[in-house]
């Protein structure tokens, strides 16, 4: 199974909006070239943070839903990535981002909405 999972508008509410974790979703299109260069350094951060974190991403340029699903979420360039917790857009970030400055928004957003994070995230009582 991929660490990122490709979405769209049609399960953008289950498998984003619904996640129990944070989701961070990658809103881009195969023909923007730092796109392309992100890719790579964006699986990289989905393996180490996998069931800490939920990756997806979006082709913008897929169809007309995933058009206005971006933007809805303000996306005017690519590539953008938005922080989701609980359904809600808690950061964003736009254009090229090296590796450990992704995993440093992430760090950021993960201790920043800690409390978003744990209502969000299904707690075990005995």
């Amino acid at each position: 199974m991929s660490s990122v999972i490709e979405v769209n508008a049609d399960d953008w509410k289950e498998k984003v909006l619904e996640a129990d974790t944070l989701a961070v979703v990658d809103f881009w299109h195969e023909r923007c070239p730092w796109c392309i260069r992100l890719a790579p350094i964006y699986k990289e951060a989905a393996k180490e943070y996998e069931g800490r974190v939920m990756f997806a991403s979006l082709n913008v340029l897929a169809n007309h839903e995933n058009q206005h699903l971006a933007l809805q979420y303000g996306v005017m360039g690519t590539p953008t990535i938005i922080f989701f917790c609980a359904g809600r857009p808690v950061d964003v970030t736009v254009g090229f981002q090296p590796k450990e400055k992704l995993k440093q928004l992430i760090e950021d957003v993960l201790k920043n909405h800690k409390e978003c994070i744990r209502k969000s995230t299904e707690l075990k009582i005995d």
